[in-house]
């Protein structure tokens, strides 16, 4: 082989070498560039954290037996003042009610009484029927969906029947209460869901 050749052959490898670790480099970031966004698509975006965060409701002006609705989570919430009348019929014994004393765990644990809230006035309840869903209809004045009924929370699309605490009759198509979402009080006057008093 001529000294030529050898030279022609040698220049011929270091292009091919260049020419390799250059492929190499485009293919690196062409890979990153496809896999980009499936990584990204694993973290939430601004507007899935801002709707998870907790939402504050002033209830100072929330007058008895007024019902208020905020979203959290993209769920609806019910935040609604109960009357001293109503409070004293939720501690009485009600053979109606399928878990009148919120055995099963649809409510944080500083809810699990008779009223299933921190504060006995206010209820904080998602607005979900344990059933399928649907959206209850929030039903306060007795005897108006029939003649012993004493004010609650009705489900018209299946007919299932919750107390003014959320917590579901007999017999019922819902198998549970109505959820209670974590929540506490800043102070007297501002509400705070999504948020356990233990975690703020």
């Amino acid at each position: 082989m001529s000294e030529q050749e050898e030279a022609s052959s040698a220049v011929d490898l270091d292009r091919r070498a260049f020419l390799v670790k250059l492929a190499s480099i485009f293919g690196a970031v062409g890979v990153a560039g496809v896999a980009w966004p499936f990584v990204r698509a694993l973290f939430p975006s601004a507007v899935a954290r801002a709707a998870g965060k907790p939402v504050k409701l002033n209830v100072s002006d929330l007058k008895f037996g007024e019902q208020r609705t905020v979203i959290w989570r993209g769920r609806p919430v019910w935040v609604i003042r109960r009357t001293p009348n109503v409070i004293q019929s939720l501690l009485k014994p009600n053979g109606h009610l399928s878990d009148p004393n919120s055995k099963i765990p649809q409510q944080p644990a500083y809810a699990r009484n008779a009223t299933r809230s921190i504060r006995p006035d206010i209820l904080v309840l998602v607005a979900a029927c344990t059933h399928l869903g649907c959206v209850p209809t929030y039903r306060p004045d007795p005897n108006t969906l029939e003649p012993d009924w004493p004010g609650g929370f009705f489900c018209s699309c299946h007919g299932s029947k919750f107390d003014l605490a959320g917590r579901v009759y007999k017999g019922m198509p819902a198998p549970t209460n109505l959820e209670v979402p974590p929540y506490h009080f800043a102070d007297a006057q501002t509400l705070v869901v999504g948020a356990n008093p233990e975690t703020v």
